[in-house]
């Protein structure tokens, strides 16, 4: 595949790992748990797991409740013991993860070049519009699409059709920018153009193609648009 450019109308942005850093979540962990990093990886890993079975098997729940569980079994799995409550505290820091340095500055110029840009997330309703208000990109977003308006989760071909809908702009006119090897895939089988945000040089996922490009900012896409 390669980036076309000139077909670009229309720009929708992952939240989790693309705009803001879920890696943070460790920290609200790390007060709690002798060994934060193998908890906060489970976590991570298992909440995402939890989205692409019930996409399998129709058993949708909005993405904080299946963060609440991941978080639950991830607690279990390393003997940690935690009230209720306490775990509601940790969950709430996905309401404000630290955010990448080039998020508002990259989509600054974007909008300047004339492209609509839209959040087009797993995360339900209320988790994306305090993302989008810790971010400080309410000015920049033009909306933020959540998964729980089709109740299905990436990388499910129906959120990405149904994103840009929302967006009035025709699929194959959307690139969609993320950091998750498997929304590259969805966005990309659906029909959009992927383009993996890589912030860390991890490698590519070794099956089905590429993406249509890869970048290390969204500085860098700005500039693959000519912006």
């Amino acid at each position: 595949m390669s980036f076309d450019p000139d077909r670009v109308r229309t720009v929708t942005f992952d939240s989790y790992s693309t705009l803001v850093d879920v890696e943070a979540a460790e920290a609200a962990l790390a007060d709690r748990v002798p060994d934060p990093e193998p908890v906060s990886r489970l976590w991570r890993s298992r909440s995402l797991a939890y989205t692409f079975v019930a996409n399998a098997i129709d058993a949708y729940q909005p993405f904080y409740e299946m963060n609440r569980d991941a978080l639950t079994y991830a607690l279990e799995a390393h003997g940690v013991d935690l009230p209720a409550a306490e775990r509601d505290e940790i969950l709430a820091v996905y309401h404000e993860l630290e955010v990448f340095d080039d998020v508002r500055s990259g989509i600054e110029r974007l909008r300047e070049g004339g492209y609509e840009t839209y959040v087009l997330s797993n995360g339900n309703p209320e988790m994306l519009d305090s993302m989008v208000e810790h971010a400080g990109i309410e000015d920049l977003v033009a909306d933020a699409i959540s998964a729980d308006e089709v109740e299905t989760f990436k990388p499910a071909a129906g959120l990405y059709r149904h994103g840009a809908a929302r967006t009035g702009t025709p699929i194959d006119e959307v690139v969609h920018v993320t950091a998750g090897w498997f929304d590259v895939m969805g966005a990309a089988h659906a029909g959009m153009q992927a383009v993996r945000l890589d912030r860390k040089g991890t490698p590519w996922e070794p099956f089905d193609g590429e993406p249509d490009r890869t970048v290390e900012s969204i500085h860098e896409l700005a500039d693959a648009l000519g912006v």
